[in-house]
């Protein structure tokens, strides 16, 4: 099964493709981005994998080491980029000291900005003059292929072209504001330029057996801080965009940060700084490695 990507020629210019195995083949001849691509997913995906059939029996074109490429961001750029909060169990016992609330309640969301704030593998990570507590979340992308708006639980995954990994940077003490009566801060604490790699590429959703069993591990130069799983989620994908999709109408292309397990820097007081490098592994969806700066 193939994998959809973004990578940039010798000119600069920025592609969609398809890896496979570890080969990279163009497909801008039929579609100018991964973003029309998702516009159009319930026919490109079909099209896209008898494609990748012909790449693989080497009857139709040849691909590019993907050693040799530069990837930008699988998206460029998501319309809306959502993102769910206090999400996995063991990351609200580590940040609150509590267990999670009961099951009968609803997701929790924000919005992260998207164009600016978005990078992808390799891009630096570079840390805002406003913050020194720069802390790290891998999550699970859920990324849109479908218009999607009052959708049911039992539909939703119907709506979801795949899955990629993002770095939901926070700046922890821009997390509230105390000069305003609404406390929390969801801009100063998730918003500036570089604060969201993602990538390396989106796997579609038929390629991924179990979403809901990813091990999901994060480093700090060579540390292990994340060691996790998404069956941690309190609320799974499913829950996620049928909420989301009753109060707003998702479109292809959107992603749907779905939230970080335990092992954030906040408990600890450890924060990013320059010189380190974040390397994300989730089994089935890649790897995200990037330097801050």
């Amino acid at each position: 099964m193939f994998r959809l990507l973004t990578f940039r020629d010798t000119s600069g210019a920025e592609l969609p493709g398809l890896k496979i195995d570890d080969l990279v083949y163009p497909v801008d001849a039929q579609y100018k981005s991964v973003l029309e691509i998702l516009q159009n997913w319930q026919e490109a995906e079909k099209v896209l994998t008898d494609m990748a059939d012909g790449f693989s029996r080497g009857d139709s074109g040849s691909g590019q080491p993907l050693d040799k490429l530069e990837l930008a961001a699988p998206i460029l750029y998501p319309g809306v980029l959502y993102c769910a909060g206090a999400n996995y169990r063991d990351h609200v016992l580590e940040m609150t000291g509590e267990p999670p609330p009961p099951e009968n309640t609803e997701p929790y969301f924000f919005i992260k900005t998207s164009r600016g704030t978005v990078i992808g593998p390799g891009d630096s990570i570079r840390l805002p003059d406003f913050s020194g507590q720069v802390d790290w979340e891998a999550e699970i992308g859920m990324v849109v292929g479908r218009q999607a708006r009052n959708v049911s639980e039992d539909d939703a995954l119907d709506y979801v072209a795949g899955f990629t990994i993002l770095n939901d940077l926070s700046a922890r003490d821009h997390s509230k504001r105390h000069d305003v009566p609404f406390l929390f801060d969801w801009i100063g604490q998730k918003c500036w330029d570089t604060g969201c790699p993602m990538g390396p590429w989106i796997t579609p959703r038929a390629a991924v057996v179990d979403p809901n069993n990813l091990e999901i591990r994060l480093w700090i130069n060579d540390e292990l801080k994340q060691n996790s799983s998404s069956n941690q989620m309190i609320f799974g994908y499913e829950a996620q965009l049928a909420y989301l999709s009753r109060h707003v109408t998702l479109f292809p292309g959107d992603v749907i940060a779905t939230g970080t397990p335990a092992g954030c820097g906040m408990p600890s007081g450890t924060f990013l700084k320059s010189g380190d490098t974040v390397r994300i592994e989730i089994s089935g969806l890649g790897e995200l490695c990037n330097p801050v700066i």
